[in-house]
């Protein structure tokens, strides 16, 4: 069984991820919603990244579906994930390493290892031990801790020079065993971080495997519907709607923050998660309107390529300049400038500069499905 609203829900979240990236280049001159949180809260955009772990553990529970305690995985199927695992971890590293001083320099001494490729390689890997090797309620219990595990140790658990409970970029707990684990040279350098943590860090993965963990449970539930109704897409809604209230309510205690990825933040995405996959479930599965999602099913069939390729090319037209001197611009700055804000205005400029850039990477992958090119990792 394959869902063809799990493609055009990933499709959406590869196209979202590619507008806030290219429209972020332009801050401040950027519509808000568009930009990430500062740090406590959720924007729209703090929304795409855990969407496309949700989509992962959905997508997991149809591709490990014939595994079960009668049907146990032999080591070929722990091979194939350990080496999807590490292709992804690998592409975030050579994307990491890819014109930071010049182009290819990969300087093993300043790379950065984390990444958002090597946050999706980690979940993925450890929610599918998870799912392989625990029966259902213990996955259910192993998430619940998690998500519980990580508040009480990021509000009670003293950080040495800090305290307990300081969520800041450089002293909360996830930052302190982050330092402790990874050199400082090799953690995130910008947004204030100054390597001393990092928005994607190893500790804070903990809790991202219960986005991944939530999104396979979701697919359970839907790969063991026998039909498809309304009722289903209904039940979503309610799912979705009680995460977002107690993920509100947990907010209060442990605040919504992306770069912390606290455990309300994953429910809280997670809710928006459901609601979102409902629509797509109920107009393209139910209704059988699909006229208008062909565009996003198109790109969710070659999701990791498309964005792999959008973040070369953003950095190669943010790392090379037109003219000379110092007051050269760079091919983004300048395409920007005189194509787009010279008439639209600077806002509204970036923001179109985002939607055409959707739209190249759409050709792309138009181009790829027409030649049945699907790159799978």
């Amino acid at each position: 069984m394959r869902l063809t609203s799990l493609d055009v829900f990933r499709g959406i979240t590869i196209a979202g991820m590619i507008l806030v990236n290219m429209a972020s280049i332009a801050d401040p001159n950027v519509y808000a919603p568009l930009l990430h949180a500062q740090w406590h809260g959720c924007t729209p955009t703090d929304l795409v990244f855990p969407f496309f772990l949700f989509i992962v553990g959905v997508a997991m529970a149809f591709s490990l579906s014939k595994y079960t305690e009668k049907n146990k995985p032999d080591a070929s199927v722990y091979w194939r994930i350990l080496r999807r695992a590490a292709i992804l971890f690998t592409l975030g590293l050579l994307l990491n390493g890819f014109w930071n001083q010049g182009i290819w320099t990969f300087d093993l001494s300043t790379i950065r290892i984390m990444g958002v490729l090597q946050r999706i390689s980690l979940s993925y890997l450890l929610a599918s031990l998870a799912v392989l090797n625990l029966p259902r309620r213990k996955q259910w219990i192993l998430a619940g801790v998690l998500l519980l595990g990580y508040w009480l140790t990021m509000m009670y658990i003293p950080v040495p020079g800090y305290g307990a409970g300081v969520l800041t970029r450089e002293g909360h707990f996830g930052a302190y065993i982050d330092r402790l684990i990874i050199p400082a040279t090799h953690l995130y350098k910008g947004d204030g971080f100054n390597n001393l943590g990092d928005p994607e860090g190893l500790f804070s993965t903990i809790p991202a495997v219960v986005s991944v963990l939530i999104g396979y449970f979701t697919g359970q539930w839907i790969r063991n519907k026998k039909d498809t109704h309304s009722e289903t897409s209904m039940d979503l809604v309610l799912f979705g709607l009680s995460c977002l209230v107690i993920g509100g309510i947990w907010d209060l205690a442990f605040p919504l923050n992306k770069k912390l990825w606290t455990s309300s933040y994953v429910i809280f995405t997670s809710g928006w998660a459901l609601l979102l996959l409902a629509a797509c479930y109920e107009l393209i599965e139910v209704r059988r309107i699909r006229r208008w999602s062909k565009p996003f099913e198109v790109m969710g069939l070659n999701a990791i390529s498309i964005f792999v390729a959008s973040i070369l090319l953003i950095k190669i037209l943010v790392r090379t300049k037109i003219g000379a001197g110092e007051k050269a611009l760079s091919t983004y700055e300048w395409i920007y400038q005189n194509l787009f804000a010279s008439w639209t205005g600077t806002v509204n400029g970036s923001f179109l500069f985002a939607i055409m850039t959707v739209l190249l990477w759409l050709a792309v992958a138009y181009a790829m499905y027409r030649q049945r090119w699907f790159v799978k990792v």
